[in-house]
């Protein structure tokens, strides 16, 4: 009888052993997925991290007490006042992405991430914008997202934490600023056209001073050419004379008193022309020059 007991509960134990291998397997087995990362305690400190893939823990003393999503992250988007240099009330939009890097920091660190990473981005917008005028922060804005986005990484770095961008999506002011600057703007404008239409007026008695210069230059340098030609005229007769005698300036009268008889005789009309005696020998003489020099 005993016998027959002993050996009925054999496969009993048989069964208990195996079912305890097991649940040693399942114990000491870790399968971590791609998109996280877990932290193993021992007797409630932390022993290690375990990586995406298949891992191995002593089972019964080691537990996985934070599963860790390493997968980027997008905090609400915030929105805080802050004031400028210049003492205008803003309110900022802004939009902060991250992921964690070092999750043993990050659980042991910090209790509420999103809530620590939303303050940080908070103070360091607020004091940013608080060392701009209101014109910078809205025509500097790229770089202003820069300095943001530099400061929040270094905030963040003790906490093993990435911040991969921090945007400002908006810069809104109220209804009294706005009102102001619309003012300012329309009176810029009006500004800027009269000085464009003053251009315009200045630019055009510029150039209506320059076509007289230009006329008056053109003017100028007609008479001079004419007063050249005319020296040039005088010089070469002088010249003439002064090579050839009296005869040559004898012979020049000669022929200008030609040319005027030549004019009155092919006048309309039948006419009697009374010649001196004078003119009858000049012109004697002058076609006895012309004959000469033929």
């Amino acid at each position: 009888m005993n016998e027959l007991e002993s050996l009925s509960g054999a496969p009993i134990v048989l069964l208990l052993i195996a079912l305890f291998v097991v649940l040693v397997i399942l114990k000491g087995v870790r399968v971590v997925p791609q998109s996280e990362q877990h932290v193993v305690e021992r007797f409630g400190r932390l022993r290690s991290v375990l990586k995406p893939g298949l891992n191995l823990i002593v089972p019964f003393l080691d537990k996985v007490a934070h599963r860790v999503s390493i997968l980027e992250r997008q905090l609400p988007n915030a929105e805080q006042d802050a004031i400028t240099s210049d003492n205008v009330l803003v309110q900022v939009e802004t939009s902060v992405f991250y992921r964690i890097l070092e999750p043993e920091r990050t659980v042991y660190r910090i209790r509420d991430v999103d809530g620590a990473i939303a303050t940080t981005v908070a103070g360091i917008v607020r004091a940013e914008i608080g060392k701009m005028e209101l014109d910078e922060v809205q025509s500097n804005r790229s770089s202003l997202i820069s300095q943001i986005q530099a400061l929040v990484k270094d905030a963040v770095d003790d906490w093993g934490i990435q911040v991969t961008r921090a945007e400002i999506l908006d810069v809104n002011l109220d209804q009294a600023t706005r009102d102001a600057m619309l003012q300012q703007l329309n009176a810029e404008r009006a500004r800027r056209a009269q000085v464009t239409e003053a251009e315009g007026k200045k630019r055009a008695v510029e150039l209506a001073a320059d076509a007289e210069l230009y006329a008056a230059q053109k003017t100028a340098e007609a008479r001079r050419i004419s007063a050249e030609a005319e020296a040039y005229a005088t010089e070469t007769v002088a010249k003439a004379i002064n090579q050839n005698g009296i005869e040559a300036a004898q012979y020049q009268v000669a022929l200008k008193q030609v040319e005027a008889l030549q004019e009155i005789s092919v006048g309309a009309g039948t006419q009697t022309i009374l010649v001196p005696a004078q003119a009858i020998e000049a012109l004697g003489d002058a076609f006895k020059m012309l004959k000469g020099r033929s």
